[in-house]
């Protein structure tokens, strides 16, 4: 896939990043805590709204990855399609001479990669993901994440938060807070066989976060459904808290084309 990524990715490298370079990228409204210096004011005297400019950037940038490698990404192939999506990027910014960085989140924030260049470090960081995660049953916690990850980021910077986003509740006003100053991606990782499950008969099954086992009817079609149903409104809670937070979402799902889904990604982002 990597030697693939350099020719085929190659065009869509700058519409992965916008900042505050010489190509205009957007105008878009004034948001609280937006730098007043890009405020667009012929725009703003036309349309009576605050507009501001977004450019590309073209100084050298940093990308920083925060991944959720907490229990419930250990599932199928929910692992595999994160890890494979770091990769992939960390290699497209890496190969112009960009840092790439890393929080590696398990039941707490168990390693910080510091932003640094080279196939080495993006080969070092990927090796850090492989490797099993501390610590017993917790719930996952994506707001310690973007806590630790706060004092780290000192300069405007690409941020990619790689998770299923199956979390206890607080995540949503950091991440905000994060989307004013950075230029956030919200990576949700999925695997169909979540809600797809197998006629297995009477089955018990236990969360890997907490614990707790739960003696189930696979059989049954009305559990089948109600399990359907509330991995769907599930997605949908997540999608709208990512909206509100005023990120940008990339979905991913196990089984399907790892590039082409960025690639559409990418594309979709120079369109807007």
């Amino acid at each position: 896939m990597l030697r693939r990524l350099d020719g085929v990715l190659h065009g869509d490298y700058r519409s992965f990043f916008r900042g505050c370079g010489l190509d205009l990228a957007e105008l878009r409204e004034y948001q609280p805590g937006d730098d007043v210096r890009h405020i667009d004011w012929n725009v703003t005297a036309r349309l009576q709204t605050p507009y501001r400019r977004e450019f590309h950037e073209d100084r050298d940038i940093t990308a920083w990855f925060l991944v959720d490698l907490s229990r419930s990404l250990d599932f199928q192939g929910k692992h595999a399609i994160a890890t494979g999506c770091v990769a992939v990027l960390a290699r497209l910014f890496a190969a112009r001479g960009n840092r790439v960085g890393a929080l590696l989140y398990g039941s707490r924030v168990e390693t910080v990669i510091p932003a640094r260049s080279g196939r080495q470090h993006v080969l070092h960081l990927l090796h850090r993901m492989t490797q099993p995660v501390e610590g017993g049953a917790r719930a996952t916690r994506l707001a310690e994440l973007l806590a630790g990850a706060a004092p780290l980021l000192k300069r405007r910077s690409m941020v990619f938060v790689v998770s299923d986003f199956i979390s206890e509740p607080g995540w949503q006003q950091p991440l905000a807070h994060f989307a004013r100053r950075h230029d956030v991606v919200a990576v949700r990782v999925s695997d169909p066989l979540e809600s797809e499950l197998p006629d297995l008969g009477i089955v018990t099954v236990r969360d890997e976060e907490t614990g707790e086992e739960l003696e189930i009817d696979t059989h049954d079609p009305a559990f089948r459904a109600r399990l359907l149903a509330m991995q769907a409104d599930a997605a949908a809670a997540i999608r709208m808290a990512l909206q509100s937070a005023g990120v940008e979402l990339l979905e991913l799902s196990a089984g399907e084309d790892l590039l082409a889904s960025l690639l559409r990604f990418a594309r979709l982002r120079r369109r807007k």
